[in-house]
């Protein structure tokens, strides 16, 4: 009986088992190699864990624009007060996420009735599909502004703001179901400051205590940073707390 061709064929699956026992093992030395190089282990499980620790203790960069657009801003508005609003800007936007996290809308005390009944409505939702969401200390990283611009009668200046905190939901039985208790969550988020400045152009305007108006007469000051009214020629001193107003808080990636 001639063995010579199940011999040669048994050969030849030992050559082709060998070959893929040795592309396993360079793979594997490879991987190896890589994850000690970029995480200083071997241990694949480890520098995945240490991936996920990085990136929760890295926070977001954002897109600063301040010395570009402060400027510009100052130039319209001479009495604007970059640091009292980003000081109010962050204390909007942890007073907003304490507020959902609460499911209590009443906490938030700062912000005009558009802000306001965002908010309310995110609750809401939250309480339609009975679960809620948790933003545990929150911890601010950043602030700059982001953008710049007039549109619908509106000047719009959009704060963006990097921040850590504890990011999960739960259901009704308190259980998590989305996020986690044991990482930080870096997220940002986008906080926009308006100010009406010609209120007969605002579509759908929710808040009349936006702007400013003549003290004498009443009538509205439809011209950016006036100082007289058209209307009588009183002179007006514009008192920025109360002529900006938050209006929109959103996340972005």
């Amino acid at each position: 009986m001639n063995y010579i061709p199940l011999i040669i064929i048994l050969v030849l699956i030992l050559i082709i088992v060998l070959a893929v026992i040795g592309v396993l093992v360079y793979l594997r030395q490879k991987t190896r190699e890589l994850s000690r190089s970029l995480f200083g282990t071997e241990d694949i499980t480890k520098a995945a864990e240490q991936m996920r620790q990085d990136y929760a203790t890295t926070p977001k960069s954002v897109s600063a624009m301040t010395s570009l657009l402060l400027p510009k801003i100052v130039s319209d508005f001479p009495d604007f007060q970059y640091d009292e609003m980003k000081e109010r800007a962050n204390n909007v936007l942890t007073g907003y996420l304490q507020a959902v996290t609460a499911a209590n809308a009443s906490l938030m005390k700062d912000g005009n009735t558009e802000l306001k009944q965002q908010l309310a409505d995110h609750i809401q939702m939250r309480s339609v599909q009975d679960t809620r969401e948790h933003f545990d200390g929150v911890r601010i990283h950043r602030t700059e502004i982001n953008q710049y611009r007039k549109t619908g009668g509106r000047c719009i200046i959009t704060f963006q703001s990097s921040l850590e905190c504890t990011h999960y939901i739960t259901d009704s039985d308190q259980q998590i179901i989305d996020g986690t208790k044991a990482y930080k969550y870096q997220t940002k988020y986008n906080t926009d400051l308006i100010y009406i400045q010609d209120r007969s152009l605002v579509e759908n305007e929710l808040d009349n205590a936006l702007g400013v108006n003549c003290p004498n007469c009443g009538a509205p000051l439809t011209s950016l940073g006036a100082k007289t009214c058209e209307y009588c020629g009183t002179p007006v001193i514009e008192i920025n707390i109360h002529a900006w107003s938050f209006s929109n808080i959103e996340e972005v990636n």
